[in-house]
């Protein structure tokens, strides 16, 4: 009856043997429970025999002739040991004969596959010349030999697990041992990698180390570019990661950490230390970043596929430190391919490299930033330089009037004569050449920012500060702005659509958001705005008011409340206009040749009527201009009919401001028509009407025009260029004839002028808007700082009200953070206007520390 049991029992555990650890079949599970309930207690049991046969087995085990074991039968011999009370000794027999078949058996094998090319890559010894494939090769073959070793301990001690199952969950249970697998994985690293070597250069070494030593040769040659046998390294690395140096297996103990990995860590590091300062001499900026970048992606992928995820972060640390960060700043400084070249001749590709090495070791990209806002600065500073040196003087040289001419037919306005070579053209088309600089500037690094740098906000921050630090440096750069506006509203955006419209305005306004001294732009665009409205030289309307909308958003109300009153003056003095003809023409007057009046009534706190009027020297009174009868008599009954509507107001009027238009008959000119009509400024107008109660060959001189007349000397000389010197509107003679105007000089009216035109348009030399002079700005600039301390003198007293008492360190940096998105308070110039509130008692100093104020109401 046993013997067909037995059969039954070889016949079945032939499978399981060879399923690895703990992966028995089902069918095997259920023969331990049944070995388990046999009661051994009544039989002898000799260890000796049974672990004989025990023994004998583990060999055949070893030795890969398994299939004729019984498993039951082999179950049953360490089960009964073990209840027997010998699983102690048991246990250290097992442990014996694996590390004897270590030892004696695996141990030469894996030493029979070292050659003494591969001893040196351990011993870094070079006495053996052999070549990369030898060293391959021979590589290899001990990995290869070490691989398979380990994966047959690895088959064979899950077989015999299987066998000592009871003895595990038992003996090795209660005696808090260490399974017999993990026991035997100990040994194969103690027996085996931990194994010495003798080599020729009497240096002892181990296996373990050599192994070490192959495979970082194996992944150098992997860098280098040569073919290795990934799958093979990733076995041996396995083998190191499954291997701990203790039976504790904590995970920090592993041996791929403990033994691999600190070597590999300082390999690489030596390799890209010395690969970088190569790739810096021999490489430029580009090659560098690409060469980083694909040996960052080796790395990640070398450890995903070959080595161990745990590395990645370290590798990646040392790449990072050895190859970015300790060359970084140099190759960002590289002369003909770093940062400076790469912006200069817009490699984005490039740029995005290098930002993104940087951002790997650098949060705050520190030599990024710096050589990108050292370039803006440098270009900036070119722009400013190249507005500033053309031909700036104390003295402007001012160009000859060029008329423009319209057309009896077409009714078209025809430009005669560009001016832009004279100086105050020059000057001007500088001014908007410098916006136009700088907004192609801002584009171009905004580009960079959204294409390279990902719109980092470190670096947006840093490109934001270097625009505002260049264009604050040039002390003109309010007025250029303004002046490019100007020049828009005037000109440039005929023949524009609504976006490109819209386009430039907010580029506009993005610089307005850097200017520091916003209040000083304000008083530079009122003075411009307001001859474009007086003069009508806006080309749409719609665009000034859209443009006084984005500025509002931009800067806030406060900054366009003047400015939007002075159109509601424009619209004001429309409506006034219509009600003063229908005012007239309800009088019924016959006189056909009475003036027509359209009058513009400017708000004297609101509108800049200084900036626009004659300058004088301090204490020079302006005298009214004398106007014929006719004249006069038209200016006081719209002062009549203007104040019976508003009592209690002062009318100023500003002749210097005023358009006329006259009709001109010049009798000696050739053709039929002997009538012209004339646009002249209305100083021109009087100078003209003069000659109508002198005879043909009578003269005057300029001395007599002024004092008839009683306009200031500048506009008057500026009048008689515009009517005597320029060669399209001669209408005067001039005796001598000179290009400048003296009081000596003589004039007639000149009755053979002929121009084919009907209509001509006379234009004065400052009849646009341009670039003032050095005596001009700098009374603007006197101006502006009296209007900033009547500002600094209401933030203080704004400030002293709410806080009764403040310490004098406190209060400036109050003023200054209120008053900062206007101007830039001078300090200074803020202590200034506490001493006057203290001399005229709006504030009084405290005697304590530190120094301190008190508000008096």
């Amino acid at each position: 009856m046993l013997q067909p049991q037995k059969s039954r029992e070889q016949s079945t555990v032939n499978t399981c043997l060879v399923s690895g650890r703990g992966s028995g079949a089902p069918s095997a599970l259920e023969r331990h429970r049944q070995a388990e309930h046999y009661d051994g207690r009544s039989d002898a049991v000799d260890f000796d025999e049974a672990w004989n046969i025990l023994r004998s087995s583990l060999h055949e085990i070893h030795s890969k002739n398994a299939s004729q074991l019984s498993f039951e039968e082999l179950y049953r011999h360490a089960y009964k040991l073990v209840l027997k009370k010998k699983g102690e000794l048991l246990y250290q027999k097992v442990k014996d004969f694996e590390e004897d078949w270590l030892a004696q058996t695996v141990q030469p094998q894996v030493l029979a596959s070292i050659s003494p090319t591969i001893l040196c890559l351990e011993t870094e010894a070079a006495t053996i010349a052999a070549t990369v494939n030898e060293k391959r090769a021979d590589g290899e073959k001990l990995l290869r030999s070490l691989k398979g070793a380990w994966e047959d301990h690895n088959l064979c001690m899950n077989m015999i697990t299987d066998v000592l199952m009871y003895m595990e969950r038992v003996y090795c249970k209660d005696f808090r041992k260490p399974s017999i697998f993990t026991a035997s994985m100990g040994q194969f690293r103690d027996c085996v990698l931990r194994s010495p070597i003798q080599s020729d250069h009497d240096r002892r070494t181990t296996i373990g180390k050599l192994v070490t030593a192959v495979i970082l040769y194996q992944i150098h040659m992997d860098r280098e570019g040569d073919i290795i046998d990934k799958a093979l390294l990733k076995s041996c690395v396995y083998m190191l990661e499954g291997l701990f140096e203790s039976e504790e297996e904590d995970e920090s103990t592993r041996l791929y950490l403990t033994s691999f990995e600190e070597d590999f860590l300082l390999a690489s590091r030596a390799f890209y230390s010395t690969e970088g300062s190569r790739l810096l001499l021999d490489a430029d900026a580009g090659t560098f970043c690409r060469h980083a970048r694909k040996r960052a992606d080796e790395e990640r992928d070398r450890c995903r596929s070959t080595l161990s995820p745990l590395t990645l972060p370290k590798i990646k640390a040392v790449i990072e430190e050895e190859l970015i960060r300790r060359h970084l700043g140099d190759v960002i400084a590289l002369e003909n391919s770093g940062v400076r070249y790469m912006l200069d001749n817009d490699l984005v590709d490039e740029l995005e490299m290098i930002y993104d090495l940087s951002a790997r070791v650098d949060s705050d990209k520190v030599e990024l930033r710096k050589a990108v806002q050292g370039r803006i600065k440098q270009l900036g500073t070119d722009v400013n330089h190249a507005a500033s040196n053309v031909g700036m003087s104390g003295v402007v040289k001012q160009a000859l009037p060029k008329p423009e001419i319209t057309n009896a037919e077409t009714g078209e306005t025809e430009p005669q004569v560009k001016a832009l070579d004279k100086p105050v053209n020059q000057q001007t088309a500088a001014a908007i050449q410098w916006v136009d600089d700088v907004l192609r500037l801002k584009q171009k690094y905004d580009l960079v920012l959204l294409q390279a740098f990902q719109g980092d906000q470190i670096l947006q921050t840093a490109i934001t500060r270097s625009f505002s630090d260049f264009i604050n440096e040039l002390d003109r750069s309010s007025e250029y702005l303004s002046l490019f506006f100007d020049d828009h509203m005037r000109k440039g955006i005929k023949g524009k659509t609504e976006n490109e419209v819209d386009v430039l305005i907010e580029q506009g306004i993005l610089l307005l958001g850097y200017i520091q001294d916003k209040d000083m732009f304000e008083r530079y665009y009122k003075k411009h705005l307001s001859k474009r409205l007086l003069m009508k030289r806006s080309i749409s309307m719609d665009a000034e008011r859209q443009m006084i909308s984005k500025m509002k958003l931009a800067v806030g109300n406060a900054f366009t409340t003047r400015i939007e009153k002075m159109f509601l003056d424009m619209n004001t003095s429309a409506d006034l206009t219509s009600s003063y003809k229908q005012y007239v023409n309800s009088l019924g007057d016959p006189d056909p040749r009475r003036v027509e009046l359209d009058v513009s009534v400017l708000t004297s706190t609101v509108w800049p009527v200084e900036t626009l009027m004659t300058s004088t020297k301090e204490g020079e009174s302006r005298s009214a201009c004398i106007f014929p009868a006719g004249i006069e008599r038209v200016k006081h009954g719209f002062q009549k009919f203007y104040l019976g509507k508003h009592s209690g107001r002062q009318l100023t009027w500003q002749a210097k401001l005023g358009t006329a238009e006259v009709r001109g008959f010049f009798p000696e000119c050739k053709g039929q028509k002997k009538t012209r009509d004339l646009t002249v400024s209305t100083h021109g107008m009087l100078i003209l009407l003069l000659f109508n109660d002198m005879g043909k060959d009578d003269t005057i001189t300029c001395e007599e025009i002024q004092a008839r007349t009683n306009i200031p000397m500048n506009d008057l000389f500026r009048n008689l260029q515009s009517l005597s010197v320029a060669p399209k509107t001669r209408i005067l003679r001039k005796t001598p004839m000179s290009k400048d105007v003296k009081l000596s000089d003589r004039f007639s009216f000149n009755e053979s002028y002929y121009n084919p035109a009907q209509k001509i348009k006379v234009l004065l030399v400052t009849s646009g808007n341009q670039v003032e002079g050095l005596e001009e700005r700098s009374e603007t600039e006197r101006k502006n700082d009296d209007e900033r301390q009547g500002v600094i003198d209401a933030a203080l007293v704004r400030i002293m009200k709410q806080r009764k008492e403040l310490a004098h360190q406190k209060l400036i940096a109050e003023v200054i953070g209120q008053l900062n998105t206007r101007f830039s308070p001078d300090i200074p110039m803020v202590k200034k206007r506490i001493e006057s509130l203290i001399e005229r008692e709006y504030l009084e100093r405290l005697e304590k520390e530190p120094a301190s104020y008190r508000y008096l109401a």
